[in-house]
């Protein structure tokens, strides 16, 4: 009988929880996760869950997505795109909304609270904490012995390092001075708020802050832009404000502080309830930090034989177009239903091989996809400017090809495809 195939996750975040989450229920797998901080614990504020990856969920399993529901998402009822400046401000340019297609737009949650409800059920032996990666031994027989800079070791025939956009095994896999191991700053910056629900409806007011008819909203201005959803049962609303810096692209700056001046000066020009809201709710102290937006140069694999790296440790990218969650669980559905299949250390070598395959074009394209989008939502695309008529032809199509995807077809081609590969 064949032994367990010992698989150990690096990163205790969204990426790391969900694959750790996919991996239990598979019997031939012994599966442990690591995280370097002191516990499991989120960083940022909420994002969105897109049909794309509601469908992954669900293909993992029912329970997956009830994870989601008792973390408090709200499903949003459409997402509007609005035109804050130029000729036609005030006016809706596009919206998906879930009455018009049939099917569900996006769900709006808190990275912390789902996070929590995803390692709810994981044993706790099987959870690490404190636990940061130093280096990878060999062993002679392929595995590989991990050493945590706490001295400790963990035996293990896959390594998943899902740690996140400074991952320590994305440098592993490439190498430290392949351009592709570290991150760039793409120039953008953002300031973010969760708000109680009643007082974000009355400085955005109850006609866009609506529990009974949940919307996410982003309003596009000159170099300028605003994002606000309900999340929390209803309970929470998050509003979040970006900008452009061109002179800030490829700095090594990860954050930096923006005055209260500066962000009245960058909303002045916008329509009156949207100035309110912005110096209501971010302007009541005299500087905010602000947090750039980094992302990943396209790696030329995912994977160096038992060693692989998923969600933000391979494709962090923008938040623009609200994908790196959804990627994340993606990869999470990829690689628990191929490595699931293995019966041998060998053959979970070639579920990460096909998992490279399937993943890599897909996820990288929607890197490069969020960046030009976050340049048009700004006000800075070269083809659409502030011109509605443009920005109505241009803008909502770039999503097509992120949630109008087929992840049933995607886990079943990876998995033929594995099986061709185990039979060849």
């Amino acid at each position: 009988m064949s032994r367990l195939i010992r698989i150990a996750i690096t990163g205790g975040g969204l990426a790391g929880a969900s694959l750790c989450y996919a991996l239990l229920p598979y019997p031939n797998l012994d599966v442990h996760i690591f995280e370097s901080a002191a516990a499991f614990k989120e960083s940022g504020m909420a994002i969105g869950i897109a049909r794309n990856a509601l469908a992954a969920l669900d293909l993992i399993g029912p329970a997956a997505a009830q994870c989601l529901k008792r973390a408090g998402a709200v499903p949003m009822v459409g997402v509007r795109f609005m035109l804050a400046q130029g000729n036609n401000s005030g006016n809706m340019i596009d919206e998906t909304k879930d009455e018009t297609t049939g099917k569900r737009v996006t769900s709006i949650v808190h990275r912390a609270a789902f996070l929590r409800e995803l390692l709810a059920d994981v044993p706790q032996e099987r959870m690490h904490a404190g636990k940061k990666l130093d280096k990878i031994d060999y062993n002679s027989d392929g595995s590989m012995k991990l050493r945590f800079t706490d001295g400790t070791t963990h035996e293990c025939d896959i390594l998943i390092g899902a740690d996140g956009i400074r991952s320590t095994v994305r440098r592993l896999i490439l190498g430290a001075d392949d351009p592709a191991a570290s991150p760039r700053n793409t120039g953008s910056w953002c300031v973010m708020t969760l708000q109680p629900y009643a007082e974000a409806q009355a400085n955005i007011g109850k006609g866009v802050v609506d529990i009974e008819d949940a919307r996410e909203y982003s309003w596009i201005g000159d170099r300028s832009y605003i994002l606000h959803n309900v999340l929390d049962h209803g309970r929470l609303v998050q509003f979040v404000i970006a900008s452009h810096e061109k002179d800030a692209v490829d700095s090594d700056h990860w954050t930096r502080t923006v005055s209260a001046d500066e962000i009245k000066k960058l909303y002045q020009a916008w329509p009156p309830h949207l100035y309110k809201a912005v110096d209501q709710l971010l302007c009541n102290a005299p500087e905010q930090n602000a947090m750039y937006f980094w992302e990943h140069p396209p790696a030329r694999t995912y994977v160096s034989g038992p060693v692989c790296i998923a969600g933000d440790a391979a494709h962090a990218t923008t938040p623009w177009q609200g994908s790196g969650g959804g990627m994340s669980i993606e990869d999470s559905l990829i690689l628990s239903t191929l490595l699931g299949r293995a019966k041998t250390p060998a053959e979970a070598l070639t579920a990460l091989k096909v998992y490279d395959h399937v993943r890599r074009p897909r996820t990288q394209r929607i890197v490069e996809s969020s960046r030009g989008t976050g340049l048009i939502v700004n006000g800075l695309g070269e083809d659409t400017k502030l011109d509605f008529e443009k920005l109505r032809a241009n803008l909502l199509p770039r999503w097509d090809f992120i949630i109008d995807f087929d992840n049933e077809k995607h886990r079943d081609e990876a998995v033929e495809m594995m099986e061709r590969e185990l039979q060849s």
